[in-house]
């Protein structure tokens, strides 16, 4: 399913990013894709981008809270599209779901990170809370095979 380019601009326009025919095909993918994508899967997805040009909008749109990055363990970072009204702040954050068998990664946005009580002059400043596991195809798959 590909992302409608007007919910594309939209998005572009609330975090103040200029939209260009590269920032519109990026966002349009990721947008359409329901794991969250590596920049090798955005390479590997868009034929028309080499890797530098996909990595600079990323970081722009990690820099504009239009993105949040995921360290899912696997050794390289995933990014996923931000709700519209997130700031990417902790309160923000929410729950994210390694597959250990297909390798994607999924963003579980109606699942917040639990609240933790820190000691002292600590604060937090982001959450890296992944589940690692089965994905629900994964699972039906392996449920079929027996």
């Amino acid at each position: 399913m590909e992302a409608d380019e007007a919910v594309i601009l939209q998005k572009l326009a609330l975090r103040e990013i200029k939209p260009t025919a590269m920032r519109i095909l990026i966002l349009g993918k990721m947008l359409s894709t329901p794991q969250a994508m590596s920049l090798q899967d955005l390479e590997d997805a868009l034929e028309s981008a080499d890797k530098s040009t996909i990595f600079r909008n990323l970081n722009l749109f990690r820099t504009h809270k239009l993105i949040h990055e995921i360290d899912d363990g696997s050794g390289s970072l995933k990014y996923s599209v931000c709700s519209d009204s997130c700031h990417c702040v902790p309160d923000d954050e929410h729950v994210h779901f390694f597959c250990e068998v297909c390798h994607r990664t999924f963003c579980l946005k109606s699942i917040a990170v639990p609240a933790v009580t820190l000691p002292s002059g600590f604060e937090v400043e982001s959450i890296n809370y992944v589940l690692k596991g089965t994905c629900q195809e994964c699972t039906h798959k392996k449920r079929h095979k027996e």
